[in-house]
């Protein structure tokens, strides 16, 4: 079974994280791979491992030819890598990044299935795994915990406030994973030595074939603090004070 998995390299979040002059995250550092990513990575080498053969390919997208996190990945098991990598796509928006990751798994060969996290964790848009699905004609299945592949079909738990919808759809298919669903492998000293052999293409927009001369991307007009939080209200206990927590729940629709 041949996989394709979208996976995100980001600044460190245990450092401080800096901004550029035009308010965009500062990505000019070694960058690690999200954690969130981790876990489709993970679900991707136990399918292959029970479908019986395949390969799992990761497919990245990030400045300054960095190949830190996708190292990560590939010492987890992964066979191989697409990395782009391009000034022009400096603050790139959630449709343009769908477009050439899009692209780039197009470039990745034949493929069954699609995986990727739900949201990343330094942006938290989550709709990039629906707009590739979208761009590649392929059914999209979101918010999965568990996935089982069937004779040219997929069923899938999707999660949901009250438990999971089991879904079923054809091969190939684009899913996105919740985090948390599996426990992410740690590379071993084998792995990480392997790692360092394994192929990374590292391309620019233009092996994609697409055009960015008429530029693409978001423009931050100004950052500001979160407002403080404001105080709480204070119940003293006369004996009914459990009355206005109850009122309070359903004021918030809790209850």
């Amino acid at each position: 079974m041949n996989i394709v998995v979208l996976v995100k390299q980001i600044p460190d979040p245990a450092g401080p994280s800096e901004l550029e002059d035009d308010y965009t995250l500062d990505r000019n550092c070694k960058l690690i791979l999200d954690e969130s990513d981790s876990y489709g990575v993970e679900i991707a080498l136990q399918l292959r491992e029970t479908s019986g053969g395949g390969e799992v390919t990761l497919v990245s997208m990030a400045p300054n030819k960095e190949v830190s996190g996708i190292r990560t990945a590939l010492a987890m098991g992964a066979e191989k890598a697409i990395l782009v990598t391009d000034d022009a796509l400096s603050g790139a928006d959630a449709l343009t990044t769908a477009k050439v990751l899009a692209k780039a798994i197009e470039r990745a060969g034949d493929y069954d299935l699609v995986i990727g996290a739900t949201e990343s964790t330094d942006g938290y848009v989550g709709t990039v795994p629906a707009a590739i699905a979208e761009l590649l004609g392929l059914p999209s299945v979101t918010f999965a915990k568990k996935i089982e592949v069937q004779e040219g079909k997929i069923v899938v738990q999707r999660q949901t406030e009250a438990g999971y919808d089991l879904i079923e759809a054809p091969l190939p298919a684009m899913i996105s994973v919740t985090a948390g669903v599996v426990e992410p492998r740690y590379p071993s000293f084998k792995g990480i030595m392997a790692a360092k052999k394994k192929p990374c293409d590292i391309i620019g927009v233009s092996d994609l074939g697409l055009d960015v001369s008429a530029g693409w991307g978001q423009e931050i007009l100004s950052v500001e603090d979160a407002p403080a939080r404001a105080a709480g209200e204070k119940i003293e206990d006369d004996g009914e004070s459990y009355l206005k927590i109850v009122e309070f729940l359903e004021n918030k629709k809790i209850i």
